[in-house]
This record gives structure tokens, sequence and C-alpha cells, in this order.
């Protein structure tokens, strides 16, 4: 078996689950709660908290912790929307977004809300001088993902941050896939509101966080007690914000580079497999602006469900997209925005993406074994 759909899910960390399995058996306590047991599953929280605080260069009470990514999208936008209503009801998103954010736009879209869904190119990028475009004195948020899941390309952040240090909107950031693969300074960016979750870095399922600017009214849409400094009711997954964290204190500059070098090395490798077998492929998205570990294959000719499907059969592990549309018919969004509803590309491409465990060997072994299976698929 070979796994290369990184981009959905990673395998856990040794060191996360040692982590993980400490807090349960030690650390058992209500963080809520004052006697010993709490105090002492409060301090593991904290600690927590101050080590991912330090990671992404901001202060410990800016962050958030929840049950994960659509968590975090959810409450960034639609406890964004809410707070700012009377100010505006007009957003700014683009058409290549997450299923979280995108379907959250919906939602208010049912509601009176007006968002505006900026298109990509061909390479599936776009220009902050879009979102300057687009913006208006009513518009109240700017959601815009940091780096594609599905293409891994990586968005303007920086420069749309930036313009928007002049306007009054709320940028919000669905970071998920780009953190621990790129350096992220929120302050630097301009960024307001960050959106991660644990899974994607080697940590455990089910857990996040919401990174909220210092001095931004709070968005909230979970009501009940006064965990969070009252900004996320419910009890703390204790040993799941310690496995993330102890994934995150993984995550070193050196190591980040380290990482990113081994997967470009990976993608090069299936490259010149494909080219030596002669293969017929077309890379989606923008090679000059991309995540390291994710390269999304159009195959002409050959279906996508019907190659991961073989692929699958003979032990291989890859995907057509957004783990989040899996058993779902529907064509890649991203794509569709890319090259239009009709293109073969939609229903021809799949992501292959790269992370622990995975070595330069079972690679090159992969790239052979996808080559053979798309050759004799044509056939």
């Amino acid at each position: 078996m070979v796994y290369l759909d990184h981009a959905a899910t990673t395998p856990m960390h040794p060191a996360v689950i040692r982590a993980m399995n400490d807090t349960m058996t030690t650390f058992f306590g209500n963080p809520s709660s004052i006697h010993r047991y709490g105090r002492d599953a409060h301090t593991k929280l904290e600690e927590a908290r101050q080590v991912i605080a330090d990671q992404l260069g901001v202060k410990a009470h800016e962050i958030i912790f929840n049950s994960g990514g659509t968590e975090s999208d959810n409450t960034a936008i639609l406890g964004t929307a809410y707070a700012k209503q009377a100010v505006g009801k007009h957003i700014i998103t683009t058409t290549i977004e997450h299923p979280a954010v995108i379907e959250s736009m919906k939602f208010l879209e049912k509601q009176g809300f007006e968002i505006t869904y900026l298109p990509v190119d061909k390479k599936g990028q776009l220009l902050a001088e879009q979102v300057a475009s687009a913006l208006r004195p009513d518009t109240i948020l700017v959601s815009i993902m940091f780096a594609n899941n599905e293409t891994g390309n990586i968005l303007p952040i920086q420069e749309i941050g930036e313009l928007l240090k002049e306007h009054a909107a709320v940028f919000h950031t669905d970071a998920v896939q780009a953190y621990g693969k790129l350096p992220i300074d929120p302050a630097a960016y301009g960024i307001d509101l960050l959106s991660i979750s644990a899974h994607k870095i080697n940590g455990p399922k089910g857990v996040g966080f919401l990174y909220k600017r210092d001095g931004l009214s709070p968005p909230t849409l979970l009501h009940g007690g006064e965990q969070e400094e009252k900004r996320r009711a419910g009890t703390e997954n204790l040993a799941g914000i310690v496995g993330m964290a102890k994934a995150v204190s993984l995550l070193t500059p050196e190591v980040q580079r380290a990482h990113s070098e081994t997967y470009q090395q990976f993608a090069k490798q299936v490259f010149s497999v494909l080219e030596e077998q002669r293969v017929d492929y077309r890379l989606n998205g923008d090679p000059d602006s991309k995540l390291p570990h994710i390269i999304n294959l159009q195959f002409p000719g050959v279906t996508s469900e019907l190659l991961l499907m073989k692929l699958d059969l003979k032990g291989i592990a890859i995907s057509t997209g957004s783990a989040c549309t899996a058993g779902n018919v529907e064509p890649s969004h991203v794509l569709e925005a890319m090259y239009g509803k009709e293109h073969p590309a939609v229903g021809e491409s799949v992501r292959i993406s790269f992370g622990l465990g995975n070595t330069e060997e079972e690679v090159h072994s992969f790239a052979e074994l996808l080559a053979r299976t798309v050759l004799g698929t044509k056939k």
C-alpha cells in the first residue's frame, strides 16, 4: 500500500500519538474545573496554546481552539457576517474555495447577504486587483484561501491583505492546506482571521483553531459555557489540542524547508517517469506559485474515476480532489472554475499529494505503475 493523499488527511506522527496518550491517561480532568485535576488540565491547555501562538508569531489569547477547519471557516464567516450586518451585507470570496467556505456563503445568500465570487484564470490563479475592484463601502468581509487544496495554488494573500489595510472589511483566510508548508505571518499579511486544522499536519482529526486578531470583535457561533474566553463554548478536546501542539512543534522552519525540497523532488520524479514513458499529461494549476506537496494532473482520454479504481486495486491511494466531496458524483468545482464545466480536464484529473512516510523508492514505483496504468487504460 502506498498512501499519496496527504492533502486529504495525514497519518499521525508517532510523537503526536505518544503526547495524546500521555494526556488521556494523566491529564483527564476538565480544564474548566477548579480542583487539582482541572488546574493541571488547564495548564496543559495553555501550554499547547502558547506553543501554537509562538509558531505563528501571535499572542496566545488570539488562538481559539475548536473542532477543525470547517468550524473555523463557519465561525469566521457566519460570525463576522452576523456581527457586521448593520454596516453592510456584501462579502467577497472566490470560486475555488473549500466547501466549508462555499456552503457558508450560500447559506448567507439565503439570508439576504450579497456574495461576490471572484473568478480565477486557467491556471487557477487570482489577482489582488480583482479584490480591489470588487470592494465596496458595504463590504464587510473578504474570505480567500491561502492555498488551494486541489491544485496546490498559492494565492496572493499578502498583497490582498495589504490593500485591505485601507478598507474596513475583515480579512479571513482558510489556511488549512498551507499551514505547516509555508511561512505564515498573520500580522505582516494583514490577516484578521485564519483557519487551521490539525489533521493536515500529522495531528489528530476533530481539532483545530481559529486565529483572531487582537482587537477584532470575536465571531461566536457556539453558545453555552465560558470556555475559550467565552468565544467558543464546549469542553476543550484536551488530548487533541495537545496532539496538535506537538505536531506544530515538530514543524520547525528547518523541517518545513526540508519537506518542501523533498516533495519538489518527488514531483520531479513523477514528471520524469511520465515523460520517459511518453504518457500524455497536463499539470493543472500554477507551476510558479504552488504548494510543494500537491500535483494535480490531467490524463487526456482517461477518466479519473476509472484511474483511481485501478490504482486502488493495486494498493495506491490518490484522489480526485477535496475529501469533503468524497462519494459525490459532482465534478471538481475548482477545475470547473478554471476551465469551464465542459472541459475534459474536469473528468480526467487526479490529485497526488506527498507527506510523512513517503520515500523516493515508493514514489518512483508509483510513477511507473501510474504510467503503465494510464497507457493500459487508453488502449
